[in-house]
């Protein structure tokens, strides 16, 4: 996290319920295939990281932007 509020929490569906929030310095972690979901609460910079090859996959095709 660079600045800014992102929640992310793991599952298939957005539960505000079971996420985290991270600021500032925070990290997450999600293992591959790892069904997670995310939302910010103000302006928000985040800085990904990762090993190729890389995919987003929805678990709802329906919310994939590409798609639209």
């Amino acid at each position: 996290m660079l600045s800014g509020n992102f929640h992310i929490g793991m599952g298939d569906k957005l539960d505000e319920a079971k996420g985290v929030e991270l600021t500032a310095g925070g990290f997450g972690v999600a293992p591959a295939a790892m069904n997670h979901f995310a939302w910010t609460t103000s302006d928000t910079i985040i800085q990904v990281h990762g090993e190729g090859p890389f995919k987003i996959t929805y678990v709802n095709p329906a919310d994939d932007p590409s798609k639209k």
